[in-house]
């Protein structure tokens, strides 16, 4: 039997045939030999291990593909993240290098960028590529929901910072994030968990798995209802995530999978400063008065093909359809029907040129979406008169390369471009005062890449790289003010250097980069202060430092950080000169001190700290105050089966401020710009797997 055909059988085959050929030859070898006994040998049990599926990769081969990336990536597991409360996306991404996030008032909605993408928005993300197992979640404009994301049902989830993100054919600022759900090879057969906590939190999941020996399948249901910390914050969300696969053959892999969310969110509003600092926990009065909310359903199918017909070679087809309905009462009552669809063919292939090891990544993809927007008067949450409607449609078209030449065992070439063509168009179905709000809008452009990476060893490489990014604008920077605002495209020119350690007790992942921006989409007013809505800026830069620290000190002492500085500014603007960008800390540390007696107790304190006040206006008039809240985890497992936790939050219940609208000019006035962080908490949670 060859080494070949040992190494590819599957290991219960392997058991089968190894026992084939030897119980025969000793039993003769008894027979011929009376002089040997029979023995009875200890008991010797045999498992199976999952097979190679080719639509998801196992966490191990994430991890080995990440680290090859010349420039910024990080993998979060999903299994750390579980020992506290998993509310929002902050709590699966808050100690992932390069992401800054900070929920709006303890609810899903937040402020997500990294390297500065989407500064701008505190809600409906956009600059960065959200994906499920490598299927856009966003709209074909651009934007994204945070709600149509489930942390709680991703094994894990990988985090490309900026052009790294190329794999994935996504070519903007801030990069792409992937979360990869778990499959019935992966997941535990069934869980159940329970989280329960101050201002009336509750949240539960239940999920199954399970598998054959060519079928698998995963689901989960999650549900959420909480009153908020603040006043007309309430909460109450659905989500059902599930996959099935299918080997067809040794070659073909299929996957289906299917969404549904059901999201309901009352929306406090922005205050003062004082009105922060005095009253928190209140609600904005027109807020209040107009009842203001956000609530949507999705429901969203998605299947990937992979075909391997040959070792290293696999060329992946993926689909998906997304229906989108939204009831958005604001400043006047927003009531959106949205159908998305995308298609996406890649081919991977993982070979040898001479005798230099070579992957290359090809593909193409195309998304489009059509929007029936209607605006109503705003009475008391309740849609009055009609305002406006729209028939919107987007498009994007992209193909895109990326080749990755080891030279040497050492060092890896990489070069990749993305060529990228997208419409926007709007049909005013509802003219007043004679004017027709009604344009076509196209865009396109070509993004190359050129980076290199340095093994120095097994633990240590460096990478550098340099890289073009485009961003086309979405609707709500086209028409989400109360009038419609043409604007261009955003452009960036990056570089980046950096590092990445692993060397048992220590894990660094750091990154300095720099990005000069052409065009930012942002909200500016003229020199005398007038307000423009959003605009293209003349020229912005973007520079700063992304650092992850994962230091054993001991055998049972962790210590984890994710630092950030943010260093965003303009760049000789006509109106703001050089001054800061708004809307994010210059500096921000979040850090764990864990201590782990056995499994069953763990004591983990927790910091959070943004030590300087940051402007809430490009025209640096007003501040919002830094801030620095401690925490403490405490949980274990127990009877195999449980585990538990305790999550303390804000245990010196300061007030601060977790996030800020980004205005043009404060003009030096406190006004309703600051958004307050939740006060003291306290969260429990149980969970029992099977």
């Amino acid at each position: 039997m060859s080494n070949l055909f040992l190494a590819t059988m599957p290991s219960s085959r392997l058991a089968v045939a190894v026992a084939a050929v030897l119980i025969p030859f000793s039993s003769a070898a008894i027979a011929a030999d009376p002089q040997i006994s029979p023995t009875t040998l200890d008991r010797v049990e045999v498992r199976g291990v999952r097979p190679g599926i080719a639509t998801v990769d196992s966490i191990d081969q994430a991890a080995e593909r990440l680290g090859q990336r010349a420039g910024g990536t990080a993998l979060v597991d999903g299994e750390r993240y579980r020992d506290g409360r998993v509310s929002t996306l902050a709590d699966a991404l808050g100690y992932a290098p390069g992401v800054f996030i900070q929920p709006r008032f303890g609810a899903e909605e937040a402020r997500l960028s990294v390297r500065g993408s989407g500064l701008q928005r505190t809600f409906h993300g956009r600059g960065i590529e959200l994906l499920q197992d490598g299927s856009p979640l966003n709209l074909a404009d651009g934007g994204f929901d945070f709600q149509a994301v489930e942390p709680l049902s991703a094994r894990y989830i990988e985090v490309y910072r900026g052009a790294n993100a190329l794999e994935y054919g996504a070519a903007t600022l801030g990069g792409a994030i992937n979360f990869v759900s778990p499959t019935g090879y992966d997941a535990s057969p069934m869980t159940a968990r329970i989280e329960a906590g101050s201002f009336g939190y509750l949240r539960g999941q239940i999920s199954a798995a399970g598998h054959g020996d060519r079928a698998d399948g995963y689901v989960s249901l999650t549900g959420l209802n909480q009153d908020g910390y603040r006043d007309h914050a309430q909460q109450e969300n659905y989500r059902l995530f599930g996959n099935a696969g299918f080997r067809f053959s040794d070659s073909v892999d299929g996957r289906l999978y299917v969404t549904h969310v059901d999201t309901r969110s009352q929306l406090p509003g922005n205050l003062t400063l004082a009105q922060s600092n005095a009253r928190p926990e209140t609600a904005a009065a027109g807020n209040l008065a107009l009842d203001q909310r956000r609530d949507f359903r999705l429901d969203r199918v998605a299947g990937k093909l992979v075909w391997s017909p040959a070792q290293g070679q696999t060329l992946i087809v993926s689909a998906y359809y997304a229906d989108k309905a939204l009831h958005h009462p604001i400043f006047q009552v927003l009531q959106q029907d949205t159908q998305d669809a995308g298609v996406d063919l890649r081919w991977r292939s993982e070979g040898r040129i001479g005798e230099r090891r070579n992957v290359l990544v090809a593909g193409i993809a195309f998304a489009q979406g059509s929007t029936d927007d209607n605006r109503f008067a705003n009475v008391a949450g309740r849609a009055g008169a009609r305002t406006n409607k729209f028939d919107q449609r987007a498009t994007n078209a992209k193909a895109y390369l990326e080749n990755q030449t080891w030279l040497s065992e050492h060092w890896t070439l990489v070069a990749g471009a993305q060529a990228l063509k997208s419409t926007r168009r709007s049909r005013d179905l509802f003219v007043t005062g004679g004017r027709d709000e009604s344009f076509d809008a196209e865009y396109g452009g070509f993004s190359p890449k050129l980076g290199m990476r340095y093994l120095i060893d097994d633990g240590t490489q460096l990478f550098a790289n340099v890289s073009r990014s485009l961003e086309p604008p979405s609707f709500g920077e086209l028409t989400g003010g109360p009038g419609v605002t043409q604007v261009d495209m955003q452009r960036a020119t990056t570089a980046e250097v950096g590092t990445r350690i692993e060397r048992g007790a220590l894990s660094v992942d750091a990154a300095l980069y720099r990005a000069r921006i052409d065009g930012e989409l942002l909200a500016l007013s003229d020199g005398a202060g007038n307000p423009l809505g959003t605009i293209n800026a003349d020229r912005t830069l973007h520079q700063g430092l992304e650092l992850g620290l994962g230091w054993r000190i001991a055998d049972a002492w962790l210590l984890s950080a994710n630092y950030l500085w943010n260093d965003f500014r303009f760049d000789g603007d006509a109106v703001y000169g050089d001054k800061e960008l708004a809307g994010m800390p210059q500096q921000q540390l979040r850090s764990e001190l864990r201590w782990s007696a056995s499994e069953s107790l763990y004591i983990a304190p927790t910091v959070e700290w943004a030590p300087q006040d940051y402007y809430v206006d490009h025209a640096n008039t007003f501040k919002a105050p830094g801030y620095a809240i401690a925490g403490l985890r405490i949980g274990g497992r127990f009877a195999s089966q449980w585990s538990w936790f305790v999550d303390a939050r804000n245990l010196a219940d300061r007030k601060w401020i977790a996030s800020t609208n980004v205005v043009a000019d404060a003009r030096g006035r406190d006004g309703a710009n600051f958004l307050p962080g939740d006060g003291r908490s306290f969260y429990v949670g149980l969970e029992w797997r099977q």
